[in-house]
């Protein structure tokens, strides 16, 4: 596997549109940076972060939250069966050298809270603007080059 940085990628799992097609570009531009997308394995954002790594030739690594592997959404290379529901949250983001969260609901939110606390830097696209403690983008571009460049230090 690449030794790029891996980044994490969060949102709803319902995401559809425009938020999917926002995350499929995130996953496509980490990939074609020499990056490894992390996600929840599910669907909505992090299926289409997923598709979009896929799509550029990159790997991607799914966190799933139960013990079924059968879940995992189809573009993953990797999918990691966790049994500990919604506290695999903190294995995505702590797996990530920097998250990128898409859109979102509270479960995005917690995943944000974890990731700070963590010490992982978060960027929001679309998704809940805490102020200095998030950086803000405006686009998928915008994003990964900002986790990227945050992923480096």
């Amino acid at each position: 596997m690449s030794a790029g940085p891996y980044i994490s990628v969060v949102g709803s799992g319902t995401a559809s549109g425009e938020l999917y097609g926002l995350a499929r570009e995130v996953g496509r531009l980490v990939a074609g940076a020499g990056g490894i997308v992390v996600c929840g394995g599910l669907g909505g954002v992090m299926e289409a972060a997923a598709r979009g790594a896929a799509e550029a030739g990159g790997p991607s690594i799914g966190i799933l939250p139960d013990e079924d592997r059968r879940r995992a959404n189809p573009y993953l290379s990797y999918s990691v069966p966790t049994g500990t529901g919604q506290a695999r949250n903190l294995a995505v983001v702590c797996s990530g050298d920097a998250v990128i969260a898409v859109g979102g609901e509270y479960g995005t939110l917690s995943e944000i809270g974890l990731a700070r606390k963590a010490g992982r830097p978060v960027v929001v696209l679309r998704s809940w603007d805490l102020g200095g403690h998030v950086a803000v983008a405006g686009t998928p571009e915008e994003a990964v080059e900002a986790a990227l460049r945050l992923a480096a230090g």
